[in-house]
């Protein structure tokens, strides 16, 4: 598949593709005139790091995890794991929005006081 055939069929633009290939997540043999030729696997490939991506995980976390993404069904259990730990870090992530949010609304409230001072 051409970029743009393959840039088509995900929906992700030619810079993204060319990002990617940089980066080292998505390979393309070059033809004879150089243009770039993608196997068609690279389709799904590509919905697995694009999924990896709305689930929170940034693309350094999914480099990392290359080799569970390309072979998911082998790797499940691994890949079950990383979820956990994201799951884990958007926890504490809203715990602490939570606290910001707290101490925000009690500044707020506290009309007599500048809301910039520290905390008692």
């Amino acid at each position: 598949m051409r970029i743009g055939d393959i840039a088509q069929a995900t929906g992700i633009s030619r810079d993204t593709l060319r990002f990617y290939e940089k980066r080292g997540l998505l390979t393309a043999r070059r033809s004879g005139n150089g243009y770039r030729d993608y196997a068609p696997e690279a389709v799904q490939w590509l919905t697995y790091i694009r999924t990896a991506q709305s689930l929170g995980f940034t693309l350094a976390e999914i480099e990392a995890d290359l080799p569970l993404l390309a072979d998911p069904g082998a790797s499940a259990q691994a890949l079950r794991a990383a979820l956990r730990a994201k799951l884990a870090e958007i926890d504490r992530r809203i715990g602490g929005l939570v606290a910001l949010r707290t101490d925000l609304a009690a500044r707020l409230d506290d009309m007599d006081e500048c809301p910039l001072r520290p905390a008692p």
